[in-house]
């Protein structure tokens, strides 16, 4: 396969009439508003509301111990590092997500260049049918003046025959 059908693929139905040609389509509104994946977030799928919680809720005043107190110092280091770590991942993978969308948006002005102009290919496709059918009349009087010509030419080429031969063929 070459490298364009590999590209660009391949339409073995181009130039070919479809129904697509007669002001119908086959936009599916479901297509055209679905999701780019399963697990976005949109209305129709909110996600989880979970949440992070690194240590239970202390539900009511009480003392710690020595050790208590170390361990958890010790956890709030690792959850404070966690956190800055995670906020830069999750300020990467929003940057990702920017950079998904202009690829995406460009893509679809492409998508719609292509689609505009393909109609204006189509529109002036139509326009030379239209301005060829119309010469057609035309064409048929060339026609039909060559053939009166021919015609005329042969009944007087008829008549010097029969004159010069005495009337016999």
């Amino acid at each position: 396969m070459s490298l364009q059908l590999r590209l660009f693929g391949g339409n073995s139905d181009a130039g070919k009439l479809t129904a697509s040609n007669d002001g119908g389509h086959a936009i599916d509104k479901s297509k055209v508003l679905a999701s780019t994946d399963t697990s976005v977030i949109t209305p129709l799928n909110p996600g989880s509301f979970d949440s992070v919680r690194s240590v239970p809720v202390v539900p009511a005043p009480r003392y710690f111990t020595k050790e208590e107190a170390d361990a958890m110092k010790d956890l709030a280091k690792e959850k404070t590092d966690g956190a800055r770590q995670s906020k830069r991942a999750y300020k990467a993978l929003s940057k990702i997500e920017v950079a998904d969308k202009t690829v995406h948006k460009e893509h679809r002005k492409y998508e719609g260049a292509v689609a505009e102009n393909e109609l204006g290919k189509i529109r002036a496709n139509a326009g030379l049918a239209k301005k060829l059918h119309a010469l057609r009349p035309g064409y048929a009087r060339l026609g039909l003046g060559i053939d009166k010509a021919d015609s005329d030419a042969r009944t007087r080429i008829d008549a010097i025959k029969a004159k010069l031969t005495g009337g016999a063929n």
